[in-house]
């Protein structure tokens, strides 16, 4: 008798092969289903939509025009040198930041004003290492290149200031009869 005791002693739950394949089923399958069902009872909380929590600002990016049109005054006077230097250059080359040539430094200017003042203008329009084409303003050509004529002449050249298109125009027109009546 103390065989059988001692048999029963050792023995578990599990009696039989059909009860040990449900068991072990069942301890991989329920598990996966208890952390399925909490990470939906987590996540479906009461959470606003995209967008939904200012919905005008949200509908407005969405639909955004892709461009702009901006009406300017076409006869609007030309600035000059020194107001563009004051508006736009100033903010750099006063204090001589990321590598500008400071305003007046005839030393810092002088290789930059040897190639001519029309590769300097180009420089300008263009960008050149840290400073943005037309050093990130909207000023047409001409008044860039006063700009440039300015700081320039600041530190030493001798560059003159150019004139207004329309002025240029009206200044070739005239000297063309001058031309022509010196040539008869």
């Amino acid at each position: 008798m103390s065989d059988i005791q001692a048999e029963e002693a050792h023995t578990g739950p599990i009696k039989n092969p059909k009860q040990l394949l449900i068991t072990g089923i069942l301890a991989f399958v329920v598990p996966v289903f208890i952390i399925i069902g909490l990470v939906m009872y987590v996540s479906s909380g009461n959470k606003p939509a995209a967008g939904a929590d200012n919905l005008e600002k949200a509908v407005a990016a969405r639909i955004q025009k892709v461009g702009q049109v901006e009406i300017r005054d076409a006869n609007r006077p030309l600035a000059s040198g020194e107001e563009v230097y004051k508006a736009v250059c100033a903010g750099c080359h006063a204090a001589g930041l990321a590598g500008a040539p400071k305003f007046g430094d005839a030393a810092a200017w002088g290789p930059r004003i040897q190639p001519g003042f029309e590769a300097l203008v180009q420089s300008a329009i263009k960008g050149k290492n840290a400073m943005p084409p037309r050093g990130g303003s909207d000023y047409s050509d001409v008044e860039i290149a006063r700009a440039v004529a300015y700081m320039a002449n600041a530190a030493g050249a001798k560059f003159t200031e150019p004139a207004a298109p329309a002025a240029a125009a009206s200044d070739a027109a005239s000297a063309a009869p001058e031309a022509a009546a010196s040539a008869n």
